[in-house]
């Protein structure tokens, strides 16, 4: 059937004939829609074959109507709406960018951008659970799920944080299903994630699989766009061992580059990746600066050239760049921010031109907050209430985890010395020192409330938000150069330096002109008044990711005589019962020189 001017065509009979999505109703019924043909544009001429009888039949009884303004758009508009390190945030809010914050206001706007597109997807970069606040952590981060069924995520690739407890609660959020441990919390069922979990470097060793969906592929009015998703390789060193068990976290690079020539066979030239690694850029919301710094800097220009956008996460910061032709954007974190992109499709190369990109606050000021997600949110407070708002202790002024010069931080200090009161006990593990993480601190502690309770209180929800991850404490025997090669891993192997926070007694000295894997001075390690013997044995605490190798101190894995100990929260709990009014750490234990 030829198509002459001022004739009508069909538009979405069936994807394998116009190479478009046909939609259903109820009943299964295919939509149809009628279509003008403007006379004076020959490119709209298209020659049709109808061979299914039943649309033959609406064509001879002339019972198809409608209208539009082009059978085939050369040019299809979508747009892409991203958020990335969430982290369960669905209550919080916040001072940046004017007042930002919580989920029902970030449905709100997601809602209102949505409105302005025919076309449009909300994806999240990772870290969308894990290392979350108490109201949706104490649940297993059931909330943020249930959160973003409400909002209308549609893509979630795999951060590091959703390993935190492990492959099978991961498979549990996606899947739904009681935890095998706490059950039902509401007495509903959970149903999991209404949208998609994607990890395309994430493999089961025992079955040569990915964990998840490598990507995914969706249709805008017959142009197809992939969606790939990327976990970063390094997950086995930020995450606890037990979290990773039997799954491989391959190369970046090498698994986005092999997948594009398998989407090239399906005519799919559009291309985004949503990458959970970072950098760091020195512009403001909407900028590049100077530059990218840090891992994503080196990734995206070995990335194929097909790659059109790569929406990052991790290093919570906020930017957009152009690396290599390819854009490259990160929207903070907890919600504060969101990115929206504009795009064009191209129907005659299949492939995408991004035309804006806008880092925009999830603002709250005259805004009317989605009352579907408001109301989830105050069913999990008022199931977190009275413990979260529980007084554990007082502080005499800020403790904040923000290092000084030396990399020692007034809270390190605090935390680091908590452990070593669990552990310092004869028959609890003779320890005499700790060492704790700072990728592990979450959270500040401030004076002025930010609650219900008096200024100087500290709440079991803010200790629980400073030391999420439920890490139980280990004791160990460790060498004394086996201490002084803990320090040195400091720095070797790490991306940036990872300084260990440790407890009252222990000092040491660092020189930061001194070459990688030499900065410690051996002589200047103290305990309790004494130089270390790097022949002696000495008892150790840290925390069981640390344990495990986490972080790559990989020489804490040689530790003998182990003794496991309480949940690292609650040794925080009893400090503070024990020792209030806490005042900030001194930050005088490690000396940086240069």
């Amino acid at each position: 059937m030829r198509i002459m001017k001022y004739s009508y065509i069909i538009l979405l009979l069936v994807s394998t004939l116009l190479n478009t999505t046909t939609t259903a109703n109820a009943k299964g019924n295919t939509k149809m829609e009628v279509c003008h043909i403007p006379p004076d544009d020959p490119s709209n001429y298209h020659t049709l074959n109808i061979n299914n009888k039943a649309m033959k039949a609406h064509l001879a009884h002339g019972d198809i109507a409608g209208n539009c303004e082009q059978a085939f758009p050369d040019e299809v508009e979508l747009k892409i709406l991203a958020i990335n390190d969430f982290h369960g945030n669905i209550a919080t809010s916040s001072g940046s960018f004017g007042g930002t914050g919580r989920a029902d206001f970030l449905s709100a706007n997601i809602q209102a951008a949505k409105s302005l597109a025919d076309n449009s997807i909300f994806v999240s970069a990772g870290d969308l659970i894990g290392a979350s606040p108490l109201v949706s952590s104490l649940f297993h981060d059931e909330p943020t799920i249930e959160a973003m069924n409400l909002i209308g995520l549609d893509i979630n690739a795999l951060g590091n944080h959703e390993f935190d407890e492990g492959p099978d609660e991961l498979l549990r959020m996606q899947n739904g299903g009681s935890h095998p441990v706490d059950g039902d919390f509401d007495g509903d069922e959970f149903l999991g994630a209404d949208f998609e979990f994607l990890s395309a470097n994430v493999v089961v060793d025992a079955t040569g699989e990915t964990l998840f969906p490598s990507y995914s592929i969706r249709d805008y009015q017959g142009i197809k766009v992939a969606f790939i998703g990327m976990t970063l390789e390094a997950v086995p060193t930020v995450v606890s061992p037990t979290g990773v068990v039997g799954l491989s976290f391959q190369d970046e690079v090498d698994t986005v580059n092999a997948l594009v020539p398998i989407l090239q066979q399906d005519n799919i030239e559009a291309i985004v990746v949503l990458l959970h690694e970072g950098g760091r850029s020195d512009g403001g919301l909407n900028d590049c600066g100077s530059g990218l710094t840090g891992p994503i800097a080196d990734i995206v220009p070995l990335l194929d050239y097909a790659v059109d956008l790569v929406i990052t996460g991790h290093t919570n910061d906020e930017f957009v760049c152009e690396i290599d032709g390819k854009w490259v954007t990160m929207a903070d974190n907890r919600g504060r921010l969101f990115t929206e992109i504009d795009v064009i499709l191209d129907r005659h190369s299949n492939d995408m031109t991004v035309m804006s990109i806008n880092n925009r606050p999830n603002l709250q000021e005259g805004i009317v907050p989605d009352s579907a997600v408001t109301s989830l949110i105050d069913k999990y407070d008022a199931l977190s209430e009275t413990l979260a708002n529980s007084v554990i202790g007082s502080i005499t002024a800020d403790i904040l985890r923000e290092g000084n010069i030396a990399g020692e931080s007034s809270l390190g200090d605090i935390i680091a010395d908590a452990q070593l009161q669990s552990t310092a006990l004869v028959g609890f593990g003779d320890a005499v020192v700790a060492f704790m993480n700072p990728g592990g601190i979450r959270n500040d502690f401030l004076f002025l409330t930010s609650g219900p309770e008096a200024d100087s209180e500290v709440t079991f929800s803010e200790a629980f938000s400073t030391q999420p991850f439920g890490n139980s404490l280990v004791t160990m025997s460790l060498t004394g150069e086996q201490i002084d090669t803990l320090l040195e891993q400091q720095w070797v192997g790490q991306s940036s330096p990872r300084i260990l926070q440790v407890s009252n007694g222990f000092t040491y000295v660092w020189d930061a002109n001194a070459v990688e894997g030499d900065r410690v001075d051996a002589a200047s390690i103290v305990i309790n008044g004494f130089p270390i013997d790097l022949t002696s044995s000495y008892r150790v605490t840290v925390n069981s990711f640390l344990a495990e190798g986490g972080d790559n101190f990989s020489v804490l894995k040689e530790g003998t005589n182990r003794l496991g100990g309480e949940i690292d929260l609650d040794a925080l709990v009893t400090y503070f019962g024990l020792n209030s009014p806490v005042a900030p750490g001194s930050q005088d234990r490690v000396t940086r020189l240069n």
